[in-house]
């Protein structure tokens, strides 16, 4: 992937920075992902995770709120999150 200077960067590093994940409602869902989001900020703990249920139920969406330092991080983060099989969409 093509390395983009930081003066081109639409993200001012380290800054918080919002993620949305969704998934099937299962208990093992928001651990799963806590800790899928811990392995890319040590810093991130179970306080900086919003948690909603679809209309329905059968979804719950996450907000987790991570410290980025850089797009490297950011990047792993995503592609670790988007291939894991409990998640259906990450935002």
């Amino acid at each position: 992937m093509k390395t983009i200077p930081p003066e081109e960067s639409l993200i001012e590093y380290p800054s918080d920075f919002p993620i949305k994940v969704m998934g099937a409602t299962h208990d093992a869902f928001a651990p799963t992902i806590l800790e899928v989001v811990c392995k890319h900020d040590p810093s991130f703990h179970e306080g900086k995770m919003e948690t909603r249920p679809s209309g329905k139920g059968n979804f719950t969406g996450l907000t987790c709120t991570v410290r980025a330092t850089s797009r490297e991080q950011l990047d792993a983060l995503y592609s670790e999150l988007s291939g894991h099989p409990m998640v259906k969409m990450v935002l």
